[in-house]
C-alpha cells in the first residue's frame, strides 16, 4: 500500500513507504481518534444527521491525564535569557513518567497556557523540569515566568504529551538550535544509555545565551557559537551525519528549513524528524469564519492565523500537536462548508466524509465552515 493510500505523508526522500516516526505516531493517534469519532457519530444522530459507519473495535489508549496542580520547587538561571523551573506536586506524590521529546502544557497564574519541552530525567517521578527563554514582544508567557513565577508559585499542568518521540534509531544526528536543546538533550542521554551510534550538534548565537552547555559537553556534544565559528548552514550541519543516520532537529525556523533542504539533497539521511516551537508561516491565507455547531458561536479567522489558533483562543482545551498537518490530533468534523485542505494526512475519502485538520486547513475565502464543536 502506498503512503498516500495508507493516509500518511510520503517519505521525505521519495521512498515508497511512510516515515517510520509518522507511522508510529499515527498508530497512537488513530486509536484515540476512533473513540472521538464514535462519540461524534452519536452526537450526529441526536442532531438528525446521517450517522457515521461504526468504527472497528480497537483498544482505546488511556486518556491524557487531567490537569494537575504543581508548584515551583526550584528556579535556576541557566544563562542570559533562560531560566529552568523544577515542578513538583504540593504533597510530594509521584508524577507520571515520560519519554524523551514529551512536553507539558503549563497554565500560568495569569491564565495564559504555554507548552514547554521536558528536559530533565524521564525516570524522575518526583518532579518535571522545563527551561524557558524570555521572548519580549511575544505572547507574554515567557515574560510572566521570568518576572513573577518563583519558588512556591502554583501552576496547573496537562500532560506529559509527546508529539516528537525518539524512535531510538541505530544511527542518529541530533541538531539543536538555542532553546531547541530542551527536547533533544533527553534523547541524546537515551541514545548514550542504549549504546546507539549518535552525535549531538548544538548551535546558538553565543555561549552566554546557550543553556545546558555543561550537560552537552559532558555528553561529548559539539558546540557551535555563531560569534566564534559563524552561522552554520544547513549543509554544514547535515554534513556531520553518518551515512544512514536519522536526524532529529529542533530550533528556529531558518535552521529547520536549511536542515530539511540539506537532508533531502544529501541522499544519505535515513529520516528527518523535527519539532517547531512555532507554527509554520501561513502561505496564501484567506479570511473566513468558523461556526461552532453546538453553540452557534461564530469566530473570525484572519488571513494570517489558523483556525486552530482561533479555536484555542476560544477554548484552550482544543487538542493539537504538530501544527503542521500530519499528526491528525487536531481533527474536527465539518458539518457544513467548503474546506481548503492543506494537510499531509487525510485521504480523499476522509476529507469527503467531513474531516478537517484545523491546524493548517482553511475555509474558502469569505465562507463559513461549521464544525461539530
Amino acid at each position: 500500500m502506498s503512503p498516500r493510500a495508507a493516509g500518511l505523508p510520503a517519505d521525505l526522500y521519495g521512498r515508497p513507504r511512510p516515515d517510520r516516526f509518522i507511522r508510529g505516531l499515527t498508530a497512537f493517534i488513530d486509536t484515540s481518534q476512533r473513540a472521538r469519532l464514535r462519540a461524534a457519530g452519536r452526537r450526529r444522530i441526536g442532531l438528525g444527521l446521517r450517522p457515521r459507519r461504526p468504527a472497528s473495535r480497537v483498544p482505546v489508549p488511556p486518556a491524557v491525564p487531567a490537569s494537575r496542580e504543581l508548584v515551583v520547587a526550584s528556579r535556576t538561571a541557566l544563562c542570559d535569557e533562560v531560566v529552568s523551573l523544577r515542578l513538583a506536586t504540593p504533597d510530594g506524590s509521584r508524577l507520571p513518567r515520560w519519554l524523551p521529546g514529551a512536553h507539558l502544557r503549563i497554565e500560568l497564574p495569569s491564565g495564559r497556557a504555554r507548552h514547554y519541552s521536558l528536559c530533565g530525567d524521564p525516570r524522575d517521578t518526583t518532579s518535571y523540569t522545563v527551561a524557558v527563554r524570555r521572548i519580549d514582544g511575544g505572547g507574554g508567557g515567557s515574560a510572566e515566568i521570568h518576572d513573577s513565577v518563583m519558588p512556591g508559585t502554583a501552576v496547573r499542568a496537562v500532560g506529559p504529551r509527546n508529539g516528537f518521540p525518539f524512535a531510538a534509531d541505530p544511527v542518529v544526528l541530533f541538531i539543536a538550535g538555542g532553546i531547541g536543546i530542551t527536547p533533544l538533550l533527553p534523547m541524546a542521554r537515551e541514545a548514550a544509555a542504549l549504546g546507539l551510534t549518535w552525535r549531538l550538534v548544538y548551535a546558538g548565537r553565543s555561549r552566554s545565551c546557550m543553556p545546558m552547555l555543561e550537560e552537552v559537553s559532558a555528553l561529548g556534544g559539539e558546540i557551535l557559537a555563531d560569534d566564534e565559528t559563524g552561522v552554520p548552514s544547513g549543509a554544514d550541519l547535515v554534513g556531520r551525519a553518518p551515512d544512514g543516520a536519522a536526524i532529529y532537529c529542533c530550533g528556529p525556523p531558518a535552521m529547520l528549513d536549511g536542515v530539511r533542504k540539506a537532508a533531502a539533497a544529501a541522499g544519505t539521511v535515513r529520516a528527518f524528524h523535527f519539532e517547531r516551537f512555532t507554527a509554520p508561516p501561513i502561505v496564501d491565507g484567506r479570511a473566513f469564519e468558523v461556526e461552532l455547531g453546538r453553540s452557534g458561536t461564530v469566530l473570525a479567522v484572519p488571513p494570517d492565523r489558523s483556525a486552530l489558533d482561533v479555536l484555542r483562543e476560544h477554548d484552550p482545551l482544543v487538542p493539537y500537536s504538530c501544527r503542521q498537518g500530519f499528526c491528525g490530533l487536531c481533527l474536527q468534523r465539518v458539518l457544513r462548508g467548503e474546506v481548503d485542505h492543506r494537510d499531509l494526512r487525510l485521504t480523499d475519502t476522509e476529507r469527503a466524509d467531513g474531516a478537517m485538520l484545523v491546524c493548517v486547513s482553511r475555509g474558502a475565502e469569505g465562507s463559513r465552515v461549521v464544525l461539530d464543536l
